[in-house]
């Protein structure tokens, strides 16, 4: 019997995991080729030849949509910003509904509070994470004007059902697809299932220009709303010749736009993505392999006629079996593993759940956002017990990792899988 690290025994590994950095002598040379050209964005927030940006900016659109096969591509600073744009462009008012999952980051619903609309959060699939079907049509009222969908973990959502459902009731379907670029279900990339998606270039996403995002729809109306919302759309929309045009709502603008830094890095960033992807999908099949000789864990499932971009490693993890609650096995396999490069203060890149679920943070606890506003446009309260696949996941049963992305070889991946199996052999030292 080996004694556990969390107990004074020697850790497994020592040596740091390799580092996720996807930026090379590409990315280097499309900054150079931006700093000497002298323009680092040539936006203007005023009606000009620039108002749609620079040469790097509008390349990626191109490129981004003709990858995605989507007729319009919209950059942006966030994937954020971008799901702000996509409330804006829906036509969302105050008092107005939007279904949308409570197991995700924040912005998700954040973006429907900030144009005065009412998040109501439907549950999760119990062994998917995207939004449940059942508990979406539950939650449909004659206020809901939209669904934010999210394709969780890299998972894409449940789009037959819900998209006919969506339909059914003349909803908008909002992705966020921050976590699944390049992620397919039924032949079509996610981010192009709903009528907008949103892709995030935030740093620690497959691929990155630090900050940023990018909106896809084939909607024109969406496109034109979003791209006059990214850049003060009320200080160009008469300029536009749309004097006499009645739909002015929610054309109040903000500064989403994209520099030419970033767009250049982007450029370069997406011709990497399948190789990338193609990196993760192998590793998490290595992976899976190994840890589906534990009894107490049940590894990811894939929706039927799709792929997975596995931006998280999503596991569950049966206690009846271990008889040792989830979090302190979790933090008995941490300790035998060592930090990652570029990532060294932060905690081993493995956790017990994802994110609190949203409806439990203390904005909609105590129904507080701008003063009381949007809250005071309803009654509806948020409390524990609303999503009880999501507070089961959450609480007990999900265990999620990084340690899948590039470049983890094999020999660090069963590292990973060692550091499960020598808890489980030793599982008596944490009861």
């Amino acid at each position: 019997m080996s004694k556990l690290a969390i107990l004074g025994g020697t850790k497994l590994r020592e040596k740091p995991f390799p580092a996720y950095n996807t930026i090379g002598k590409e990315e280097e040379e499309a900054v150079l080729r931006v700093l000497r050209s002298g323009k680092l964005s040539t936006y203007l927030g005023s009606w000009h030849d620039d108002f749609y940006g620079g040469v790097e900016v509008q390349s990626l659109e191109k490129e981004w949509a003709t990858f995605f096969n989507s007729k319009h591509a919209i950059s942006v600073n966030s994937a954020t910003s971008g799901l702000y744009c996509a409330i804006g462009a829906a036509g969302i008012n105050p008092g107005d509904e939007v279904i949308v999952s409570p197991y995700t980051m924040s912005a998700s619903a954040t973006a429907i509070i900030a144009y005065g609309g009412i998040p109501v959060f439907a549950d999760v699939e119990k062994d998917l994470f995207c939004l449940d079907i059942e508990s979406v049509e539950k939650n449909i009222t004659n206020k809901t004007k939209a669904i934010m969908v999210v394709d969780i973990f890299g998972q894409p959502y449940n789009s037959i059902e819900i998209n006919k459902l969506a339909k059914k009731h003349n909803l908008i379907v909002i992705e966020d697809t921050a976590q699944a670029p390049g992620a397919k279900s039924e032949g079509k990339y996610a981010g192009t299932l709903g009528d907008i998606g949103i892709f995030s270039l935030n740093y620690h996403k497959h691929i990155h220009s630090g900050e940023g995002g990018v909106i896809v729809t084939d909607n024109d109306e969406f496109a034109w709303k979003m791209r006059l919302i990214r850049n003060h759309a009320e200080a160009v929309i008469s300029a536009k010749g749309y004097e006499d045009k009645k739909e002015l709502n929610n054309m109040v603008g903000f500064n989403y736009r994209m520099t030419e830094l970033e767009a250049a890095i982007s450029r370069e960033q997406l011709k990497k993505l399948p190789a990338l992807l193609e990196q993760r999908i192998s590793n998490v099949n290595f992976l899976n392999e190994k840890l589906s000789s534990l009894p107490f864990l049940s590894i990811p499932k894939v929706r039927k006629n799709s792929t997975h971009a596995y931006y998280l490693h999503s596991i569950k993890y049966d206690q009846t079996v271990t008889e040792v609650p989830r979090n302190k096995f979790v933090d008995a396999v941490k300790a035998e593993l060592p930090p990652t490069l570029l990532r060294e203060d932060s905690p081993v890149l493995l956790n017990y759940g994802y994110v609190k679920p949203i409806y439990l943070m203390p904005m909609y606890k105590e129904r507080i956002a701008f003063g009381e506003h949007p809250f005071n446009l309803t009654d509806r309260e948020y409390k524990k017990g609303d999503c009880p696949n999501c507070e089961e996941l959450h609480f007990e049963t999900l265990i999620v990792n990084e340690l899948i992305r590039p470049p983890m070889s094999q020999e660090d991946l069963t590292d990973v899988y060692l550091a499960f199996e020598k808890v489980w052999k030793n599982i008596d030292q944490l009861k």
